[in-house]
C-alpha cells in the first residue's frame, strides 16, 4: 500500500519532486529554518510532514588560500601517511608476527613519501590552470518550511508566526511569504501614506529590463534572463543597422539610375579627314 503523503514513500524517493503544501514560515538562513523544525519536534509535532525548501539557489565558491610548493608537499605527505598507516594496520591484523612497530613506521614513511611526490607532480601539471584552493557551496536566498494544510495552523502556533502570503509554485521554484520578523516592517510600510510620483515619459527599455505590462516589474531578473534580454537587444540593434544599410544601398542605386536617365546621349565625334582640302594661300 502506497503512502498518500507527498513527503514520503518509495515513489517520492525514486522520482524527486517539490513538496506540496502551505508555507508555515520563511527564514533567511538554513540554521534558522533548522532551529524552527527543532522547536516543532520538541513540541511533539509530526515533523515527517514538514519540508525545508530553499529558493533562488546560488553557487558560491569560497577561496581558502593560495597553493604553494610547501603546502602541496605537506598535504600530500599527510594524505600518504594516513594511507600508509591504513596499509600497515591491515598487514598487522592479518600477519601479526614480526616487529609490528617497525612495519607500521615503515608503512607510514613510505606512504608519506609517495603522497608527497604525487602531490608535487600533480601541482606542477595543474599549476597554471588553478593556483588556489577553494570550497564550493550551494546557498539559497530564503528557506521556507512547507507543511500539509491540516498541520499548518498548529505549526504556526508553536512557532508564534502569522500566516504569510499564499505560496505559489512556479517554474522557477517556490514563491514563499516572509518570516515573523518581517511582519512589523511590512505593516509599517502599509500604514505609511503613499504619494504618487509624476509619471515620466516612457523611453526605450534598457537591456535586461522587464517589458511593460508583463507583470514582472517587482521581480528582479535572473542572470540567465538578463543575458537573454541583452542578446535580444543586440539582435534588434543589428537588424536595425542592416535595414539602414539596405535602405542606403537602395537609395544610392535609385540616384545612380536617375542620373543615367537624365544624362544626354553621347554625341559621335568624327575624326578629321586627312583628305580634306587645305585652304589655299
Amino acid at each position: 500500500m502506497s503512502s498518500s503523503s507527498p513527503f514520503g514513500g518509495r515513489l517520492a524517493q525514486a522520482f524527486p519532486t517539490l513538496p506540496k503544501g502551505e508555507t508555515v514560515a520563511s527564514y533567511e538562513t538554513y540554521a534558522e529554518a533548522q532551529a524552527a523544525v527543532d522547536r516543532l519536534a520538541k513540541a511533539e509535532f509530526p515533523v515527517k510532514e514538514l519540508a525545508i525548501v530553499g529558493t533562488d539557489l546560488t553557487s558560491v565558491e569560497r577561496i581558502t588560500g593560495k597553493l604553494t610548493w610547501g603546502r602541496v608537499a605537506g598535504g600530500g605527505a599527510l594524505s600518504g601517511a594516513w594511507f600508509g598507516l591504513f596499509l600497515g594496520l591491515l598487514f598487522f591484523i592479518f600477519a601479526p608476527s614480526g616487529p609490528t612497530l617497525g612495519i607500521l613506521g615503515a608503512a607510514v614513511l613510505i606512504g608519506a613519501g609517495f603522497g608527497m611526490v604525487f602531490g608535487l607532480v600533480s601541482y606542477s601539471i595543474n599549476r597554471r590552470r588553478r593556483d588556489f584552493t577553494s570550497v564550493m557551496q550551494v546557498l539559497a536566498t530564503r528557506y521556507a518550511i512547507i507543511a500539509e494544510p491540516q498541520h499548518v495552523d498548529r505549526a504556526r502556533n508553536v512557532l508564534g508566526v502569522d500566516a504569510p502570503p499564499a505560496a505559489t509554485q512556479t517554474g522557477g521554484g517556490w514563491s514563499t511569504g516572509w518570516s515573523s520578523r518581517d511582519d512589523a516592517a511590512r505593516s509599517n510600510a502599509s500604514a505609511t501614506p503613499v504619494v504618487d510620483a509624476p509619471t515620466a515619459t516612457a523611453g526605450p527599455a534598457a537591456p535586461g529590463a522587464p517589458a511593460e505590462g508583463s507583470g514582472e516589474e517587482g521581480r528582479p531578473l535572473t542572470y540567465g534572463e538578463a543575458l537573454d534580454a541583452e542578446r535580444r537587444a543586440k539582435a534588434r540593434e543589428a537588424a536595425a543597422r542592416a535595414a539602414e544599410q539596405r535602405a542606403a544601398a537602395e537609395q544610392a542605386a535609385r540616384e545612380a539610375a536617375a542620373a543615367e536617365a537624365s544624362a544626354p546621349a553621347d554625341s559621335t565625334v568624327e575624326p578629321p579627314n586627312s583628305d580634306t582640302e587645305r585652304p589655299r594661300d
